[in-house]
């Protein structure tokens, strides 16, 4: 199982895809990309089914019974749950904290326009934040090329999300015109980013995923039916099987685990994802 160790990880995340969602929209740009690696479509999602659990889950490679993250209404001055472990600040490790300290070249970002969805992570361990309001994003897209193109010569490590798909979901209903009309609008823009790192050089190595949170049935989620509880979760880069469908139980905590064997780190004690190695050649 040959696997370069990995020159950049781009995460490419939007909040709310339901599996439903994600089959009935017109995605031909996503469709293409994913079609070069390796799709879930029965990737389970931590409880509860809502955002701040999950993508911390994502990011730090643990369920909230280690993280902490229970709601979303997390922050770091409030009372919680404790965490397993913490840094001196009290954060528990993400996936870009132990980037930094063992690769301390590697380059890393955040784009982002949900308030909350930072607060799990120190700071510290980001070269260039982000924020837009009112549910913008496509700025992001743009400066996430840019911070790519920048450090084109360093193990780089882009975390690229919109929350206004699962806002949609929350405003219209999931699986409304306008529901599916969002991740269209978002596919768009995902092309467009895709082909200007082809353009640049950039596409063939670097890693990209594709990821959600949860999904959503009528206004909202947080329960246990399938639509909330299961959704896409994709992988494409050197070494990532082509056109693979992956059959292997999946979840939302395995996500930093992968991309911490991408790089060729050793994923820290308290974490609890493990890698879906059928996606490798």
């Amino acid at each position: 199982m040959a696997r370069p160790k990995a020159k950049r990880v781009v995460i490419i995340a939007l909040d709310g895809i339901s599996v439903p969602g994600f089959i009935t929209a017109k995605t031909p740009n996503l469709d293409e990309l994913l079609s070069e690696g390796a799709l879930s479509v029965t990737t389970r999602v931590v409880m509860p089914s809502v955002t701040l659990p999950n993508w911390t889950s994502h990011l730090t490679g643990s369920s909230p019974e280690q993280h902490g993250v229970v709601n979303n209404d997390w922050e770091i001055d409030k009372e919680h749950f404790p965490a397993v472990v913490t840094d001196n600040q009290g954060y528990y490790p993400s996936v870009f904290q132990i980037l930094k300290e063992e690769i301390p070249i590697c380059k890393t970002a955040f784009y982002y326009n949900w308030m909350n969805l930072l607060y799990p992570y120190n700071k510290r361990y980001l070269d260039e934040i982000n924020y837009l309001e009112e549910d913008a994003y496509i700025p992001n897209y743009e400066k996430a090329f840019n911070f790519i193109i920048d450090n084109r010569d360093f193990p780089t490590l882009v975390f690229l999300y919109s929350v206004h798909t699962d806002h949609a979901g929350h405003a219209f209903q999931w699986m409304s015109p306008e529901y599916i009309r969002s991740i269209e609008e978002a596919d768009v823009e995902i092309g467009k980013f895709i082909e200007k790192m082809k353009t640049e050089g950039l596409y063939k190595d670097t890693h990209f995923f594709f990821l959600s949170d949860h999904g959503g049935i009528n206004y909202g989620h947080g329960r246990m039916s399938e639509d909330e509880m299961i959704v896409p979760w994709g992988i494409t880069g050197p070494s990532i099987r082509k056109g693979f469908k992956l059959a292997e139980p999946n979840n939302t905590v395995n996500t930093a685990a992968t991309i911490l064997y991408l790089f060729k780190v050793k994923k820290p004690l308290p974490w609890t994802g493990e890698v879906p190695f059928s996606i490798f050649k």
